[in-house]
């Protein structure tokens, strides 16, 4: 039996053949006559062309990616059977007339990160086939007809091209099961109802059959800068069209929220408070597509580095991060207290100093990828290289500096018009014309007047069924639905006129009207001087929560010494804002029912936005937990003792981390993730809690982390230099080759879990390295793209170029050594573990909505 099964897995071969990074340029012979092969994977070489591939008449499967093609393979034509077709990554700019007729059975095509704007006609020849098209990161200026002809088609991605409109005959077959546009400057519709999905796309042009689009002209215009700089007086002054000067004990705490039409031009004003403790909860309300407004203190501004950095280049800097593609005028303040000579100084200065961190920025990202394009293996470095190009692509767009006085109401007129100038500007707000059937206005109309009623509370929250309820009552939208209700609140949500939060379970039934009451909640833990916020708590405040001064005074040292806050505490400290704040009365709906065990919308909140971490003490199993069943939600019981909670922005020692991890170590696994231009403010502290979230068992601190899994110890220490940001994972050699999968695995997912957080900066690099080995060596390692399609390295020796010494693979890359010496069984490690998410260790996958698990 043995013959006829080697032959079999001999013919496999032949029909089946990788070649990927292997750096040709031109076919091997070997492949070319082989007439049985079916499946071809070219991935990653450096091919311009594909002579001879028509000899392969039966083949099913090509896949070109990743390579140096600039015209399109002719022959392909003759491909008569190809199934799936891949030649994203290439520098293709036109596909000739005649080769997808001749492929019939064509069901998967692959064309994204092109220089494409048309598609071939006889694309429509593959109607009865392809089922998945993917087109995005090209040239397109207008959606490709033949598409509209592929009647199979499930799944389409048009990401990232300059589409305007979408043709609504797309949506009119129900075959389209998936669809991306993200990217692109979509007025029809506009992209805030893209990104509901198919059924939203369906339902809004289903309601432009009945009545003719109206054009929405709406800005979101941030309002950034230090302490102090005059933004509320600014945002306000341009709301009364009069100068409207703001005390400081009137300054803003977290953001508010304003709205005002110019012309025919509506604005949502948003001033973002520019104290640094509130700058975590900024990254959940900076969008793209806004105007931003840095307001820069040019009393205060003195031309050096130090005050550059602090009053503009911060801001300038975390915007590029963040949102790399904005618009941002810069305007100067106080300048009564200036004089005419010293403001035109400083405004040079400053437009100078922001022109040349651009410049910095471009040059540091072509050094990055001329350093990837002059490695020795360019094509293992592909993906990292497309993202560089991408960030390249992308840069602020910084206006003139405007310099008012706030005092003189000529000042904030001839800032008005500037601000008008600019978002009439298609070319810098191509999406701020949207075209929006009728019922979205009358919807958003009588949710303005319903917030604004008598009737309506000062926090706005309202329950979504009651909403509909009341928006029913209008004589107009008597035929309102909850579904279409639902589309016109995600689409209020995307620009920041309500809050809806679908997507967290104990808020989805709540709509806040008022979106500067959710800052108002966020506020109320996440503040400056919480310190002194907590040590003013009232003596008649503590008693309703059976507490004590004593206790109070303990909470403080708590929170001084370790970040963290027992629930009583919480539930103290908020209701004592909330009376300050007048709002007493909600405050069951925003801490729970249940003085010991209420979620309440406060830490749905926090949570969500990663803002606070859960920690729970068990003393021991609990005997009536539900039984654990993979796939299946988890059903939590609640255990003993009163739930803590980590605020990891106000962590400050570090001793007991270093005491617990012992020491650096020169055998340890050693690997770094180098970010550019730095390690965003507050990304650190969300990674706590992310991490933690996973890894029950750890110690923090203010800079660096101990994580615990399967009983082994892994650090991450933040180094956040000026060109010299690294997060830091260390963790201990193992012995044998399961505790180098086991280590590498643990390290692999936590550089997950840096790269998943990092994706929401589109402006930042993350690059992981391995130091090399030898003591004094500069020389690192860059680890290959992370796709999950290739090993890490097949070598089992790597030879650092810098000292020359050799060290085997798995002490650089995630490799298993061949041949080691399994070392004795260790005993079980007892810890404890509170998770939740999707990991995912070697072959093992595991799904847990969130599970409590100790041992004595």
């Amino acid at each position: 039996m043995a013959q006829p099964r080697a032959c079999q897995e001999q013919e496999d071969g032949l029909r089946e053949v990788t070649l990927s990074t292997q750096r040709l340029r031109v076919l091997p012979p070997a492949v070319l006559s082989n007439p049985v092969l079916e499946s071809l994977d070219l991935d990653r070489n450096k091919l311009r062309s594909i002579t001879g591939i028509s000899k392969l008449f039966n083949l099913k499967k090509l896949i070109l990616s990743k390579n140096e093609i600039v015209d399109f393979p002719n022959e392909i034509q003759s491909l008569v059977c190809l199934e799936k077709l891949e030649l994203n990554q290439n520098q293709i700019r036109v596909i000739p007339e005649g080769v997808f007729s001749n492929l019939p059975r064509l069901k998967h095509l692959r064309l994204n990160n092109n220089r494409l704007s048309a598609l071939p006609r006889d694309l429509a020849a593959c109607r009865g086939s392809l089922q998945y098209l993917n087109i995005s990161n090209n040239l397109f200026r207008t959606f490709p007809q033949p598409v509209l002809q592929l009647a199979h088609l499930q799944e389409l991605h048009v990401q990232n091209n300059a589409l305007r409109q979408l043709p609504k005959e797309l949506f009119q077959r129900q075959s389209l099961k998936m669809f991306k546009a993200n990217g692109n400057p979509l007025r029809e519709p506009p992209s805030e109802v893209c990104a509901g999905g198919i059924q939203q796309i369906r339902n809004y042009f289903s309601q432009l059959q009945h009545s003719l689009g109206q054009e929405d002209k709406r800005v979101k215009a941030m309002f950034l800068g230090a302490s102090l700089a005059g933004k509320s007086t600014i945002c306000k002054s341009l709301k009364q069209g009069q100068t409207k000067l703001v005390p400081k004990e009137e300054r803003t705490v977290g953001i508010e929220i304003s709205e005002f039409q110019i012309e025919d031009f509506t604005f949502l004003f948003w001033d973002f408070a520019g104290q640094l403790e509130y700058y975590m909860t900024h990254h959940v309300f900076i969008t793209p597509q806004a105007l931003v407004i840095l307001v820069i203190n040019l009393h205060m501004y003195q031309t050096n580095d130090e005050t550059f950095k602090e009053l503009v280049g911060f801001w300038i800097n975390n915007l590029s991060m963040r949102v790399p593609n904005s618009v941002v005028l810069p305007v100067g303040t106080h300048v009564d207290c200036c004089q005419q000579e010293e403001v035109e100084k400083k405004r040079h200065d400053i437009m100078a100093k922001i022109a040349a961190m651009l410049a910095e920025r471009k040059s540091i990202l072509a050094h990055f990828i001329d350093n990837l394009e002059g490695s020795e293996e360019p094509e293992f470095y592909m993906d990292q290289w497309e993202r560089l190009k991408e960030m390249e692509s992308c840069t602020l767009t910084i206006l003139n500096l405007v310099a008012v006085n706030c005092t003189d109401h000529r000042d904030i007129k001839k800032l008005e018009a500037a601000i008008l100038e600019h978002v009439k500007n298609e070319e810098l707000f191509p999406e701020v014309i949207r075209v929006l059937p009728p019922v979205y206005r009358q919807v958003e109309a009588a949710i303005v007047d319903i917030a604004q009623s008598e009737e309506m509370a000062d926090h706005g929250m309202m329950d979504l069924q009651y909403l509909l309820s009341k928006l029913s009552q209008c004589e107009h939208l008597a035929n309102l639905g909850r579904e279409l209700l639902q589309d016109i609140l995600r689409y209020l949500h995307r620009i920041g006129l309500v809050v809806w939060y679908e997507e967290i379970k104990h808020l989805e039934s709540t709509v806040f009207l008022q979106p500067a009451f959710l800052i108002t909640m966020f506020k109320l833990l996440v503040r400056y001087r919480l310190v002194q916020q907590l040590e003013s708590i009232s003596v008649d405040t503590l008693i309703g929560e059976h507490a004590t001064i004593r206790d109070r005074s303990n909470w403080v040292w708590t929170f001084k010494s370790k970040a963290m806050l027992c629930h009583r505490a919480v539930r103290a400290l908020v209701k004592h804002q909330l009376c300050l704040e007048g709002m007493r009365d909600i405050f069951e709906e925003v801490m729970g029912h249940r003085p010991h065990r209420g979620r309440g919308k406060l830490f749905s909140l926090l949570e969500h936005f990663e803002l606070c971490l859960e920690v729970r003490h068990a003393k021991a199993l609990n005997p009536q937990a539900s039984e654990f069943v993979p796939g299946k939600p988890w059903e939590t019981t609640q255990g003993q003792g009163e739930s803590w909670y980590l605020f990891p922005t106000y962590l400050n020692q570090t001793e007991e981390v270093s005491e617990v991890w012992g020491g650096d170590h020169p055998e340890d696994l050693h690997i770094r993730a180098y970010f550019s231009p730095e390690i965003p403010e507050g990304f650190f502290q969300r990674f706590l809690v992310k991490a933690c979230s996973f890894y029950s068992t750890h110690w923090v601190a203010k800079a660096t982390c101990l994580l615990i899994c399967n009983g082994k110890p892994l650090l991450i220490k933040e180094n956040n230099q000026r060109a010299y940001s690294y997060l830091e994972l260390r963790c201990r050699k193992p012995a044998g080759r399961t505790g180098f999968q086991l280590a590498w695995d643990f390290l692999i997912a936590v550089v997950f879990i840096v790269q998943k957080l990092a994706e929401e900066w589109p402006g930042l690099h993350v690059c992981v390295k391995t130091p090399c080995r030898t003591a004094g060596c500069p020389a690192e390692l860059i680890w290959p793209d992370m796709d999950g399609t290739n090993a890490m390295t097949k070598e089992d020796v790597k030879t650092c170029g810098t000292c020359g010494h050799r060290f085997g693979a798995e002490l650089l890359l995630p490799k298993v050594p061949k041949q080691l010496e399994e070392p004795p069984a260790q005993p079980s490690a007892h810890y404890y573990v509170t998770s939740y998410g999707t990991t995912t260790f070697g072959p093992s996958s595991i799904h847990v909505n969130r599970q409590n698990i100790s041992s004595d």
